[in-house]
Parts: C-alpha cells; structure tokens; sequence
C-alpha cells in the first residue's frame, strides 16, 4: 500500500482533524530520509502503539553547523517511500524549506544542559536546530506520540525534555539501536563510507563493547582510554571527538559506572563522524 505523501501543512491537518474526531492516537517518526533498518524498526512500533502513523521527511538545515554536511547528506525519498510500503503508513509528510522556514521565521528553541555536552559541545547550534524543528513537526502533526531511536541518545533526551518543558502532550519512545551484523549501529552517515571504510568502521563497536564490559566490573574510564584511543587509530578512526561515559537523565561526566549511565562515542572514519552509545552495567554492590 502506497502512502499519501503529503508536501503542504494545509493538506496535513485536514487529515489529522478528521483522525482526532475519530479519537485515533497519532504517532510520528521524525526523521531526514536516507531511511534504512533502523528507521523502520521504529515504522513499526509506532504502528503498534498508534492508530495512525505519520513519517516525515525533512533534511533541516538548522542542525547543520557545516554546509558541506549537509549539501553531502544522502536524499533518497523515492527509496524511501518504496521502504514505507509495507507498513502502510497512514501518511508521509515531505514539506520544503519554505513551507518549515518561511521568510521572516525568527523563532529558536534551545534546551539548556543537556545540549552543552558530547554533540552539542562540537556542533555549535545543533541541538537548538533539532528542537525547533522537532517542536514544529509535533505540532504540526498532532502528534500523540513520537518514536526515536536510542543510537541518537543525546537528541532523545533533549526532545524528552522539550516535550515535558513546553507541555507539548506528545509520548517521546525511545526504541533499541538497531545495528549490522557486524555490530556498526546503522546510520544514514554509514552510505557515504567507502567499502573499505565501511569494514573499518564496525572497530566502533568492538572497542566500545570491550569498555563496556570493563567498566561493569569496575573499571574507571580514564583507565581504558589509552588502549581504546590506540585501537581505534589502528582501525583508521581519525579525530575523535568523544569517548566519553554519561548519566543516563543528565548526561553527567562520571568516570565509574556507579549509576545507570552510557558510553558514548564520536569518531571520524575517512571523513565521515560516527556516533554510538552503548548502555554501561552498574557495579555490582559488594
């Protein structure tokens, strides 16, 4: 079943109108196309929890610090709607520039704390970007509940936050990282590796589930970085912009995993940065 795609706002909220007469829950995955395994693994559980399901697709140039980035970023909408097909979505929404952003738009939306940290303290603006955009696709949908994936760990908390900050009424689910068989969480970034590259990059993962294991039987990250620093150069990781372990509602530095928390990765491979978080066991009490 092919889905209506949907370009105008005006077009949108005549359906979600006749939805809400009908008191259908209306659940939403936001994302920025270039839709792979991941992607649908949240189609599908909002089609579990939702009477009607809304993708959108919206490459927002406000999260972009670097325009190469984006001008690079992959743009596959055809594919994309052929993914959707079998999940029967109720609607794609595919608005422009102008129909998100029109001229004179002024409005930003920034979420103190959370967004100074990993990402956010190496893409300047990011994260306000993320939660403009976020809060306009909530509105404009109707949302009652919306689905993000765990691997963008820093930007689910952010749009809990938001959500609860600013009474949006909107459920934010997060959902498992879905990854290769290699380990690599799956990403739209992961298209613009070369082959070789590609089999690099899944080192990521490797060094990250070592840590991870080290640090659930006591060890402090100040400990392992050296030797997780040098595996990763070995694998050809260049710039590494975190390797870091946080709270999970904070997102606060601790160096043992004393409380529920993740280790979070960024790391260029050939060009191309990379994230990853990896839940941390807490210490056993003795």
């Amino acid at each position: 079943m092919t889905a209506p795609i949907v370009c105008t706002l005006a077009e949108l909220r005549e359906m979600t109108r006749g939805w809400q007469r009908a008191e259908e829950t209306i659940g939403v995955v936001p994302t920025m196309g270039a839709l792979h395994d991941g992607h649908l693994s949240l189609v599908a559980r909002a089609k579990e929890m939702s009477d009607r399901v809304i993708v959108t697709i919206f490459v927002n140039p406000k999260q972009f610090n670097n325009p190469e980035d984006l001008e690079n970023y992959p743009r596959t909408e055809h594919e994309d709607a052929r993914k959707l097909e079998r999940f029967a979505v109720d609607a794609i929404y595919v608005p422009d520039g102008p129909q998100m952003y029109p001229d004179g738009f002024a409005t930003n939306i920034s979420v103190d704390g959370l967004t100074n940290v990993l990402c956010g303290a190496h893409r300047p603006g990011h994260f306000d970007g993320v939660a403009t955009v976020v809060t306009k696709l909530f509105t404009q949908t109707s949302a009652d509940l919306a689905f993000f994936g765990e691997k963008d760990f820093q930007q689910l908390q952010v749009v809990r936050r938001l959500a609860r900050d600013l009474d949006l009424g909107v459920e934010v689910v997060g959902c498992p990282t879905i990854r290769e068989i290699d380990g690599l969480a799956m990403s739209s970034r992961n298209l613009l590796l070369s082959d070789q590259a590609r089999s690099r990059a899944a080192a990521l993962n490797d060094v990250m589930e070592t840590m991870v294991e080290a640090l659930g039987q006591g060890a402090t990250i100040t400990d392992l970085l050296p030797d997780a620093q040098a595996r990763l150069a070995a694998a050809g990781f260049g710039d590494i912009d975190y390797l870091e372990m946080r709270t999970n509602d904070t997102l606060t530095l601790i160096e043992q995993a004393t409380e529920p928390a993740r280790l979070f990765a960024a790391a260029y491979m050939a060009g191309v940065r990379l994230i990853d978080n990896i839940d941390v066991p807490m210490i056993a009490k003795r």
